[in-house]
């Protein structure tokens, strides 16, 4: 079974809280980002099968981040993440590859393990 995860957020503290939502969810927390590259960076050296992003990010928007990560070789599964509901639409999430996208307030009673990794 899969489940480890690179969370990609500038905020320690939401970092912090989403290790724990997603520790809850069964998934281990491989690695942690505060940056469009080092999250480029971090995924290249664990190669989780999963990242939480968010979308506003310090040098570049997880949309854009979410696209290259979904054409990496092991295509992890990508989840959008944002404090805005409307940060991403329907058509930016599809554009991207991601799995999907979840406010942040909504996480905590999202299917996390669903949303970000396949299961064989």
């Amino acid at each position: 079974m899969s489940g480890s995860v690179l969370v990609v957020d500038d905020d320690p503290v939401f970092r912090r809280l989403a290790r724990r939502m997603l520790t809850a969810s069964g998934l281990v927390v491989v690695a942690e980002a505060d940056t469009l590259a080092a999250a480029m960076h971090m995924a290249q050296d664990v190669r989780p099968d999963a990242v939480l992003v968010d979308i506003g990010l310090p040098d570049g928007d997880g949309v854009t981040l979410a696209c290259s990560l979904t054409a990496l070789p092991w295509r992890p599964g990508v989840l959008l993440t944002s404090s805005d509901p409307d940060a991403a639409s329907r058509e930016d999430v599809r554009r991207s590859g991601a799995n999907g996208f979840v406010a942040k307030h909504e996480l905590p009673n999202a299917p996390l393990r669903h949303l970000l990794v396949r299961e064989s």
